[in-house]
């Protein structure tokens, strides 16, 4: 009976679509997901996703945020830790501490933060001393 309709997941429970928080949304409080996730409102609390989050234009967020990937081109005020690539558009303004293993700023981007980069690189063997 409902095996005529297609699956909008991959098998795992995670959809195909990402999250989204509209425009005239705004949230206080924490936020965890799996899947990617586009802020267009006014978020106020910390965030997560082992996927990609998208700020927009208008977007604003105030608070901790961990993603694998991010791409802002609105405004983040805290801490922002992005364990894979950070992409920072020409109408991004980020206030606070950032760590990240890739970054990519835009020409006009408001980055008023500390910045550390990670590495997943191997650590260089070290001479032994005789």
């Amino acid at each position: 009976m409902f095996n005529d309709k297609k699956k909008t997941g991959n098998g795992n429970g995670i959809s195909k679509q990402p999250n989204h928080l509209g425009q005239t949304s705004f949230i206080k409080g924490e936020i965890e997901s799996k899947e990617d996730f586009r802020i267009d409102g006014k978020m106020e609390g910390n965030f997560t996703t082992t996927g990609k989050l998208v700020v927009g234009e208008k977007g604003e967020l105030n608070g901790t945020v961990k993603a694998n990937q991010a791409e802002i081109q609105g405004k983040i005020t805290g801490d922002l830790i992005v364990s894979d690539l950070l992409t920072v558009r020409k109408t991004a303004h980020i206030e606070g501490n950032v760590k990240t293993g890739k970054l990519a700023i835009e020409s006009g981007a408001i980055f008023n933060a500390t910045c550390e980069m990670t590495t997943t690189a191997p650590a260089k063997a070290s001479a032994k001393k005789v």
